[in-house]
Formats: C-alpha cells, structure tokens, sequence
C-alpha cells in the first residue's frame, strides 16, 4: 500500500505538468488559427510579430514547469547578450530536454517568442504541435540522401525577406549522443576517423549540410552564432561513468539537481561561407565542445568535476515571467472544459486540427 503511494505520487510529477502543458494546446492553437486568418490582408511582418508573442506565452507556460515547478538550478558559463539578435543556435544534443534548454536561454534574452527550430521530419507527425511549429517557422529535414536542401533554403530565405527575427535552434549532430548506445557512437567515430576529422568522445560527429545552409541562407541578417554545450548533473552512476541524460518525464520529476550552460558568442565575421572551410570549422566547434564535457564528467581533479572552466552564475528564473501565462493559457482552457459546446469544440480541435495539419504540413513543409 506505502509502495503503491509512492509510487502514484512520483509519477504525478511528471503526469500532472503533462496533462497541463497537453491539455492547454487546443486552446493555444484557437487562438493562434483566429490570429492567422485575421492576419491574411496584414503585412507579413505584423503576423510574425503577434505569433511570437503568442508563443513566448506558450513557452513560458512550460517554462514554468521546467523551472519554477522543478526547482532546477540553472547554471550559466559566459555572459548572455542583453540585447536580442538574430542567431543561429548549435549545441550538443543528449535527450529531450535541450530544446527546453533553448528556452531557457532565449526568456533571459526576452526572445522566447524568436525561436524556431530545425526538427527531424517524423515530427511532423505530432499532434498540432507538427503543424504549429512549421506554421511559426520551423524547419523539417531528412536525412541524407532525402535531405531537400532547396526546400529548407527557400523557407529560411522568404522569412529573412519579411524580417522575421531569428533564433534558428540546431542540433548538428543530428541525432541523440547516449552512452548506451555503443554502436552510434562506434560509427560517428569512424566516419570521423574515414574522413580525417578529430575522433569525438562524448559527443557526435556533426553533420554539416542544415547548418551551413541555415547560416548560407541568412548570411546577411544572422548577427551571431550561439555555440552552447550542456551538461546535466546527476548523469553518472557509481562507478562514475555516464549516465543517459534525463529524459522530460525524468526531468519534471526532478531526477536533475542543476544544468550546467556553457554560452560562446560567435560573431558572423569570423564564421567561414565556404562548405569545405565551414565543415572544418564546426567540426573544431565540437572538438572544443567534447573537451569541455570530458573534463566535466571525468577529470581526476575533484574540484573540475561536474563544472566546466570559468565562472558559473546560478540563474533563478522569476515565477513573474512564467506564472502569468499559465494562468492565461488555463483560463482559455477551462471554460471549454466547463460546457457541452466547448468539450466538443475541445475535442474536434484536437481531432480535425491534427488531420488538417497532417494535410497541410505534407503539402506546405
């Protein structure tokens, strides 16, 4: 009986947030679908300019979870611009939540509502999350040979032309660096090795083709690139090797005690155009990168491990900047849930804003 409390009230940490964070979606993409159709016979750039403030209030509701409900310490190497810019943002990548990471950084730079995301293709599929993020200017890639690179450069150029401000989250290595999984690894490193590239550790081979198209594509409206690398404390067993990163459920049942971020500024000036040059330099990105998360889980010096070099600055996030909107978006959403009309507006949102998504998001990516 103890063990059955136990156990229920764990996963209501992760359960409770979910069925929030879900739950509030029908609402959220209501009123974004009566701001799109209202927004036909505006100027594009006015349509932008009101989706992202009405995703930054979206974001912050997570953000609210991810923070302010966990508790987790957010730990800060580098100094953020206070002033928002357009940016192409690359950083290691080990579980789902580095896309939360990406919010995190973007609220202390008020940009939330900026962020766009470069996504594998079968997340398309989500439940009007797939349509909504393509509709907010969100990318979807293939891999390999099935990679449109047209299709990505003509939707980044059409947005750079109406202004649309810029905060391109990237994840080079494309897909998940886990420890457990030797064979990935095995073959990220040969490749590296095949090619005459420095053999990565504790992270991925990066891919080169998104990201230089990204930074190709905006050459003249990127301010900076964002390199950041991350690192999750609590991921090393007892013997003290690594761990598997925490996943989202995991990490709203706060299994992470503090996220360490390291941030480097990289103006455009000094990122090379040329493919070959580019290859060469993101590929030294990440060596660095490695070496920062090698002496984070495994230097021998005990007052190293689990930092990286420099000064870290915890970052608390004020519930101010989160709390509001979870009390808006639950406000929209309760209501619904109140009468027979609005379960059934509920409810068909959920269904036929998934169909029309999936229609819409094969026949305009």
């Amino acid at each position: 009986m103890l063990l059955s409390l136990v156990v229920h009230t764990y996963s209501m940490r992760y359960w409770f947030p979910a069925a929030v964070m879900l739950g509030t979606a029908p609402a959220y993409l209501l009123s974004w679908s009566s701001w799109r159709l209202l927004s036909m016979v505006l100027p594009a750039r006015l349509y932008h300019s009101v989706d992202d403030r009405v995703y930054s209030v979206y974001q912050s509701m997570i953000l609210f979870f991810f923070e302010n409900y966990t508790g987790v310490e957010v730990v800060i190497y580098g100094d953020i611009p206070k002033n928002k810019e357009n940016v192409v943002y690359i950083s290691n990548h080990q579980c789902t939540v580095d896309w939360i990471i990406a919010d995190m950084l973007a609220i202390r730079q008020n940009a939330l509502g900026h962020l766009r995301y470069v996504l594998k293709d079968g997340l398309k599929w989500l439940p009007l999350y797939g349509w909504y993020f393509s509709q907010h200017g969100g990318v979807y890639v293939k891999r390999s040979a099935k990679f449109d690179e047209q299709a990505m450069r003509n939707k980044l150029i059409s947005q750079t032309k109406v202004g649309t401000p810029m905060y391109l989250v990237i994840f080079p290595e494309g897909t998940r660096y886990n420890p457990e999984l030797q064979k990935v690894i095995s073959a990220s490193q040969a490749f590296a090795c095949k090619e005459g590239l420095a053999v990565l550790k504790n992270i991925l081979t990066p891919r080169m083709k998104a990201t230089h198209i990204a930074v190709d594509s905006m050459k003249d409206h990127l301010d900076a690139i964002y390199d950041i690398t991350v690192a999750y404390e609590g991921t090393l067993d007892s013997k003290g090797r690594r761990k598997t990163a925490p996943s989202m459920p995991e990490f709203l049942c706060k299994e992470c005690p503090r996220v360490h971020i390291y941030f480097e500024r990289i103006d455009m000036k000094e990122v090379p155009q040329e493919p070959v040059f580019f290859r060469r330099w993101l590929h030294d990105r990440f060596t660095v990168k490695d070496k920062l998360l090698t002496d984070f889980y495994e230097s021998e010096e005990p007052e190293r491990k689990n930092k990286f070099p420099g000064e870290g600055h915890v970052s608390p996030l004020s519930i101010k900047k989160t709390l509001p909107s979870l009390i808006f978006l639950a406000g929209l959403t309760l209501p619904m849930l109140l009468t027979e009309s609005g379960r059934k507006l509920y409810i068909n949102t959920w269904v036929y804003g998934t169909l029309v998504g999936w229609l819409w998001v094969n026949i305009r990516p």
